[in-house]
């Protein structure tokens, strides 16, 4: 009875072939995460924004904190 031969394992081009496959997968992912933060968060970070400032008066604003004693001046 003779022991089963084992194939020998590739050694030659296997760090290209391994290193070529983990770049494209980081890319994809990077590609991935960075369009999901942009709709994500980038996007409506952008409304919310452009919303607020539509309706903001600076004036009014003023008026009403300057009425609150939140401004404080010195003789």
């Amino acid at each position: 009875m003779s022991a089963p031969v084992l194939a020998k394992p590739q050694l030659r081009g296997l760090l290209s072939k391994r290193l070529r496959f983990h770049i494209t997968a980081a890319f994809v992912l990077s590609l991935g995460c960075a369009t999901m933060y942009k709709f994500g968060v980038a996007e409506p970070r952008k409304r919310a924004y452009q919303n607020f400032y539509k309706r903001y008066d600076a004036v009014k604003d003023f008026e009403e904190m300057y009425q609150a004693g939140v401004f404080q001046y010195g003789k």
